[in-house]
């Protein structure tokens, strides 16, 4: 028999997060832990950012609760009974594969399990004022980091476009790959204009330029643009095989991003990479501000599918009271060092299960 609990944590960012859709001080996750009889514990992570989660937020934690009462019922099934709550299908698949290998946190054994090899991952620029921007461009690139991503869509066009050019005239592009992600901030009737004036400074690629749902203009964007578009939240929602190659096969992006967090999970990610490879769509995994143990769970996971693409993953430094991992930064390469021991999310936090 199986027992399950959770609790409640919110996550307070040391400096606030700015997007396209505002600016976050703090988001919420939950943790669910699942014990079997004989004492294995797995645990996963419900994590969802406000505006952009397809999770009902009036309704999760009622469903969380349910499922861990119903954890038995639903052990072989869950991801059809939620498909409807992806964070919350996710927090149930890491907790159940946590349990299934004995160790919650080994999910996926690897050399980078190991510590044997890293995750060669981009640095992320949070949306501010340009000023602040800059600092933060300079001092990722101070640590060794050769791929940055950029929020745009939040201050001035021209200012970003000054910004990208700061960075181009110190740094070519075989010394520094280039991400831009627009979080939908673009209208489609200005979309190719905005594309057109970023391409002057050689970008690795721009993701979702348009907000979602949107497919005929996502289409046409795709098929002109003069940098690869990558697919982010167009994703999100979209639960069934079928819709999920119909909508790729009809947008033709030049590559997907796949949140495991936002979009359901491993199996769900899973069945996205096997679309986008028989339609040649390339691919690369991003955290969506997990904690550490979410994180934990799309680094395993992600290794284990050898991408080339450099890997949009968290590092675990972004929160003031995050869980105790070992995930560790070298330069721009993430590690798990196996001598180092978790924290445990249950300690000293009350459980509303």
């Amino acid at each position: 028999m199986l027992q399950a609990k959770y609790i409640k944590h919110e996550l307070r960012f040391n400096e606030a997060g700015g997007t396209s859709r505002g600016v976050l001080y703090a988001k919420t996750s939950w943790f669910i832990q699942i014990t079997d009889s004989e004492g294995a514990t797995g645990v996963g992570e419900c994590s969802i950012i406000p505006g952009l989660s397809y999770d009902n937020p009036e309704t999760l934690e009622l469903k969380i609760r349910e499922a861990c009462q119903s954890i038995n019922e639903i052990k072989d099934h869950f991801h059809n009974t939620y498909s409807e709550y992806p964070a919350l299908r996710f927090a149930l698949e890491m907790a159940f594969r946590g349990l299934q290998q004995k160790d919650q946190y080994i999910l996926f054994p690897s050399s980078f399990t190991k510590g044997e090899q890293s995750i060669c991952i981009n640095g992320l620029i949070w949306m501010g004022r340009a000023e602040e921007m800059l600092k933060r461009i300079d001092d990722k690139l101070s640590k060794g980091f050769s791929c940055l991503k950029l929020k745009v869509g939040a201050i001035e066009f021209n200012q970003e476009l000054e910004l990208l050019k700061h960075i181009r005239q110190r740094y070519s592009v075989s010394d520094l790959e280039l991400r831009v992600d627009a979080n939908g901030a673009f209208t489609p009737g200005d979309a190719l204009k905005k594309i057109d004036e970023l391409s002057a400074y050689q970008l690795h690629s721009i993701e979702q330029p348009i907000y979602a749902g949107q497919m005929e203009e996502m289409k046409s964007l795709c098929s002109r643009t003069s940098i690869p578009i990558a697919l982010d939240e167009e994703l999100i929602g979209v639960h069934q095989l079928p819709d999920k190659k119909k909508m790729l096969e009809f947008i033709k992006p030049q590559y997907i991003i796949l949140k495991p967090g936002l979009i359901g999970g491993f199996r769900a990610s899973d069945e996205w990479i096997d679309v986008a490879k028989s339609l040649n769509i390339n691919w690369w995994a991003t955290s969506a501000l997990e904690s550490n143990v979410g994180l934990n769970a799309i680094a395993q996971w992600s290794f284990t599918k050898q991408n080339k693409l450099r890997q949009g993953l968290g590092t675990g430094q972004v929160f003031k009271n995050n869980i105790d991992s070992p995930l560790h930064l070298v330069g721009e390469n993430l590690f798990y060092d196996s001598g180092k021991q978790w924290g445990n999310p249950f300690i000293n936090i009350p459980t509303n299960a």
